[in-house]
């Protein structure tokens, strides 16, 4: 007796089709998975056992193989415990339909209920790809696959209800599509309105929101560095439908996705801390996931105390900014996770934290402060657009009881001018200024003949590499965008110039 039915394989971000097919034959009894199966696939023979006879059917007493095709692709996870017992219900005449154009995704409990998977939503995009009109995912995975339109989700919590549902005799509902917000507002992180003083701080935490730009913070501590950056999501601009559809593909692959959220609409921002390690960072493992620098995918990835983080885990993050992608090579195979992040960086000056306070000496031994900046390696420091100096707030700023502009009056401006760039950049597959290459830098971002002048004279006088040159042209495009300029022109790159100088100030001793 034999069995053909349909599912869904992942390895990293993308999906393949799977046929599962079982045939039950006579003979002393057995139960073999063949198709490269990996151990956890292996130990669904347990699962569907015992599945099978706690849900009031019959296990046969006979010689089962189960083959997973395409046989020369590895299988991995649990995700074809349920394609696997249906297939065996099919073979032993116990389910009689037609599966013909139905997916099953689904693992198994001993007792036949379904648990949650990893990778649901881009597997059931990868279904309705191929021409499945059906395709049945465990119930805590139908809110994060209502997003996806053209194909009915029928979300199932035990074996019966997909049996039922396949006899006709309780058919299940399928989930209706929808865009839903996630469970984190902008709203709900905390409000610029409450920072004191820092204008200069805040000027370029706002530009660097809305282009996607990289930024570095240096100061004192205590001076708000962190405090800053925790409230720079309140800022951020809205995600396009796109953006938000892989930003949760990602989280979905990780399994990071929360209960009940259907499409993240709210940027991610993840900030690590400065123990993690490299794997930590770009993603890894036997069945490579991914790290904290693609969980940030078009949102922002906050690095605390950047000198202590490991040079290696600093040095991996070299191509990713450049590119947008990351690439993990495995025995098994290379996988690429999209990493599209805003890097922001918040260091000390020295290790103690003084070196050019005001008021407090520096109590670092000669030249520590120097090995302490030395961390931060000059590749690093070259692709990080911003550079800012956060000086300490004096009393007479901390005591002020007027408040300072709150967040949406901010964010307003910063999707405005995001807008802006949209709409420029429409058909290149980026969304903001701070992905840009050099050949859309050169041909979007013209100065006026007075700002390339001036910007002549910087790039002369500090000694700028080509790549300051396309960021400082790019931070001056958003400028321009931020006072609804369509022309660069002098103030615009003048500010955009004052943004590169603190690594001169600390790193050029």
């Amino acid at each position: 007796m034999y069995a053909k039915i349909r599912s869904v394989g992942l390895f990293g971000m993308e999906s393949y089709m799977v046929e599962v097919e079982a045939d039950v034959a006579g003979g002393l009894p057995s139960f073999d998975i063949v198709g490269l199966p990996d151990k956890s696939v292996n130990e669904a023979k347990n699962r569907v056992r015992s599945a099978i006879k706690n849900s009031g059917f019959d296990f046969p007493p006979s010689r089962i193989t189960v083959n997973l095709a395409p046989a020369d692709v590895r299988k991995e996870g649990s995700v074809y415990d349920l394609p696997m017992l249906i297939a065996l219900l099919m073979a032993t005449r116990q389910l009689s339909c037609n599966a013909e154009m139905c997916a099953f995704l689904g693992e198994l409990a001993l007792d036949g209920s379904l648990r949650r998977i990893t990778g649901a939503l881009p597997m059931v995009i990868c279904a309705r790809e191929h021409g499945v009109r059906s395709v049945f995912v465990p119930a805590e995975n139908s809110a994060e696959c209502a997003v996806v339109r053209g194909i009915d989700v029928y979300p199932a919590r035990s074996i019966a209800d997909v049996f039922l549902h396949l006899t006709g005799e309780a058919p299940l509902t399928a989930v209706q599509p929808q865009e839903s917000a996630d469970a984190v507002s902008a709203l709900a992180y905390p409000d610029f309105r409450d920072v004191k003083g820092q204008l200069e701080a805040r000027r370029a935490l706002e530009v660097a929101a809305a282009g996607g730009h990289n930024l570095l913070m240096i100061g004192a501590p205590g001076s708000g560095k962190s405090m800053l950056a925790k409230r720079l999501p309140s800022i951020l601009p809205d995600m396009t439908f796109e953006e938000s559809l892989e930003t949760t593909k990602l989280y979905s692959v990780a399994g990071a996705l929360p209960e009940g959220v259907s499409l993240i609409t709210t940027r991610p921002f993840r900030a690590p801390h400065h123990t993690v390690s490299a794997a930590g960072l770009s993603g890894g493992g036997s069945v490579p996931k991914p790290g904290e620098i693609s969980l940030a995918h078009n949102g922002v990835l906050f690095l605390d105390e950047l000198p202590e983080f490991s040079r290696t885990a600093m040095e991996i993050l070299r191509q990713p900014m450049e590119d947008g992608r990351i690439t993990i090579s495995r025995v098994a195979g290379s996988l690429s996770f999209p990493c599209s992040v805003m890097l922001v960086a918040a260091m000390n000056p020295c290790p103690c934290g003084f070196f050019g306070h005001p008021t407090r000496p520096c109590t670092c031994p000669a030249g520590a402060a120097a090995r302490y900046l030395a961390r931060v390696s000059g590749p690093v420091l070259d692709r990080l657009d911003i550079h800012i100096e956060v000086p300490p707030v004096d009393f007479k700023k901390l005591s002020d009881t007027e408040k300072s502009e709150c967040s949406a009056d901010i964010r307003a401006r910063v999707n405005k001018a995001r807008k802006a760039q949209q709409k420029r950049l429409a058909g290149s597959g980026i969304s903001c200024n701070g992905r840009m290459n050099a050949a859309m830098t050169q041909d979007l971002c013209r100065p006026s003949k007075d700002a390339l002048a001036l910007l002549e004279r910087a790039f002369e006088r500090m000694g700028l590499s080509a790549r300051a040159y396309d960021k400082i042209l790019r931070v001056a495009r958003t400028v321009a965008d931020l006072e609804g300029s369509e022309t660069i022109e002098f103030p615009h790159v003048a500010e955009a110039i004052q943004y590169r100088s603190l690594d001169r100030k600390f790193w050029q001793k």
